[in-house]
């Protein structure tokens, strides 16, 4: 990826990013382009960075060979999350491409440190990605014990509430939303009510 002089031996190639049309390139072309980033190899996009494609990004990914290297102009312009960020550049370095950001000097791949940085990141979003994971098992273990699966709770015949609830609505003198709000229960918990019969 660097020849003997620790320079990227292939081609630099950028990406900008803004999130609505009526924003303004011209601040990260002309950065990307200081750079020295060619006009004909900058990819942009005018899009939500929280968007799964990018047929910018798309072009941009497709056309980086091996030895070439990524140029951005910050970080959240590319990654729609740490995570995302870090599955992008961990592809990148898989095809032996590199990655620098402009306004985020330490977080440049075709270095030693920089590529520390990058390892740092990759660990924090597997930390959050594992406890995730285990947040999600331990609610729903907890769930469980409350006598809930899977978050709903169990259906109480014996609830007076139920039987309220038919009557509110077999009269319609409140709406859906009224009857939820007096009885203090979602929509769905009360269209669950509505199909039970209530306890004698």
């Amino acid at each position: 990826m660097t020849n003997e002089n620790g320079n990227i031996s292939g081609r630099t190639i950028g990406y900008a990013r803004v999130s609505t049309s009526e924003q303004d390139l011209r601040l990260q072309l002309d950065a990307l382009k200081q750079n020295g980033v060619p006009r004909e190899l900058i990819f942009t996009d005018k899009a939500s960075g929280a968007k799964e494609s990018r047929k910018g990004l798309d072009s941009c990914l497709s056309e980086l060979q091996p030895g070439d290297a990524l140029l951005v102009w910050r970080l959240d312009r590319l990654g729609r999350s740490i995570r995302h960020l870090v599955t992008l550049i961990d592809d990148l370095q898989q095809r032996g491409v590199g990655f620098r950001s402009i306004c985020d000097g330490a977080i440049d791949t075709t270095s030693a440190s920089g590529e520390l940085i990058f390892h740092v990141f990759s660990a924090l979003a597997h930390f959050e990605r594992r406890l995730i994971a285990e947040r999600t098992k331990a609610g729903l273990m907890a769930a469980r014990a409350r006598g809930r699966l899977g978050g709903r709770p169990k259906l109480d015949p014996s609830d007076p509430r139920i039987a309220t609830a038919r009557s509110l609505h077999r009269v319609q003198t409140l709406s859906i939303d009224e009857i939820c709000s007096t009885l203090r229960c979602s929509r769905s918990t009360l269209y669950r009510w509505l199909k039970t019969k209530s306890s004698p």
